[in-house]
């Protein structure tokens, strides 16, 4: 009996672990995919140098537009209301066009070989408007 009670004591706190773990977990990934989803900017840099900024909440029609590089690279960045990401790419491995789109700063989309990042920020954290930038690496 007193195995059975501690069996049942061991399986509840287990239970009562993993349902923490798992509500944090989803909370983190909605805290992650909720934040800067009000006035988001895609800041998209070519050499670790911003070369252009769009504010996705204004885009009313989808477009897309390429951006070249020394040598022929390019890469084409397709632009949606709300959300930014390549749609084809001159890299040899094509990572950066399966990263798909991207509309909160969780994850930026990368092409290392063209030496390309997209990312969103927040409006109020735009890197034109604050004209500082953190670290970036390619």
């Amino acid at each position: 009996m007193l195995k059975n009670l501690l069996k049942n004591r061991t399986a509840l706190i287990l239970s009562g672990l993993i349902l923490m773990i798992v509500l944090a977990s989803a909370g983190a990934f909605w805290f992650l995919n909720t934040q800067g989803t009000t006035g988001t900017v895609a800041e998209i840099y070519q050499n670790g140098e911003l070369i252009k900024t769009i504010h996705l909440d204004t885009v009313t029609q989808d477009y897309s537009f390429t951006v070249e590089g020394e040598n022929g690279i390019y890469n084409v960045i397709e632009v949606h209301h709300g959300e930014i990401g390549i749609s084809e790419a001159s890299c040899p491995d094509g990572l950066c066009v399966n990263m798909g789109f991207i509309h909160s700063s969780a994850f930026p989309v990368t092409c290392l070989p063209n030496k390309l990042v997209i990312k969103i920020v927040n409006e109020t954290n735009s890197v034109e408007e604050t004209n500082q930038l953190d670290i970036m690496a390619y």
